[in-house]
């Protein structure tokens, strides 16, 4: 097998300045909606990119649960990895690949928690499974089989078999406010569109085309 072979040309279609709207959520909407339509499997996925405290890098795949003007929403344990290296330097990036429409969409920004009160919303809307998975797993922490998160699991059962699941303290909401955002289309002998949204002095958002 030689990797070098592997290419293809993208000829979906093009992007131009006329097609974005002013409001990089306004055409972040658009998108999502059209890769929803599109087919594409799990569009909500976005690959999670922060650096610790020692400058490394490190990228997983989580899903986007909300967002808006005030930026885009996950959650996950806050004794993780991903939430420690964000304690540690709160600047992220998010990669949504939708490749099957030949776009993606990149964000950069920072990430913080968000309230506890939106935290527990969401979290008393996710099926009851996932709720006690949330209290097994010590996520990120070295474990010795799998049959002790099974193990683990079949205790949060038994404490929780009746009532509602309370949320866990160590479990949270994260929101990336952007400041800046790049839509990607891909274009026909690797001459890509590529259009960059930077946040202004006044708030808004100014436009750039860059070279692919």
């Amino acid at each position: 097998m030689n990797i070098e072979d592997f290419r293809r040309e993208y000829l979906l279609q093009g992007l131009k300045r006329s097609d974005l709207h002013d409001d990089p959520t306004e055409q972040f909407e658009t998108w999502l909606a059209q890769a929803v339509s599109g087919g594409i499997a799990d569009p909500t996925a976005m690959v999670l990119a922060t650096v610790d405290a020692n400058g490394r890098p490190w990228q997983r795949m989580v899903l986007l649960k909300d967002f808006g003007h005030q930026g885009f929403v996950f959650y996950t344990n806050s004794d993780s990895n991903k939430a420690q290296d964000i304690a540690a330097n709160a600047s992220v990036c998010l990669h949504f690949p939708w490749n099957v429409l030949e776009r993606q969409v990149i964000v950069a920004g920072n990430a913080a928690k968000i309230s506890n009160v939106e935290t527990a919303r969401y979290f008393l809307s996710r099926p009851r499974e996932s709720q006690l998975a949330a209290w097994a797993s010590a996520q990120s922490r070295p474990i010795s089989a799998r049959q002790v998160l099974l193990e683990k699991f079949a205790q949060m059962q038994e404490k929780f078999k009746q009532g509602e699941i309370p949320v866990p303290a160590f479990w949270s909401g994260y929101r990336v406010v952007p400041r800046e955002l790049e839509f990607w289309q891909g274009g026909a002998n690797r001459l890509h569109d590529r259009f960059r949204y930077l946040r202004n002095a006044k708030d808004g958002w100014d436009i750039r085309r860059l070279a692919p």
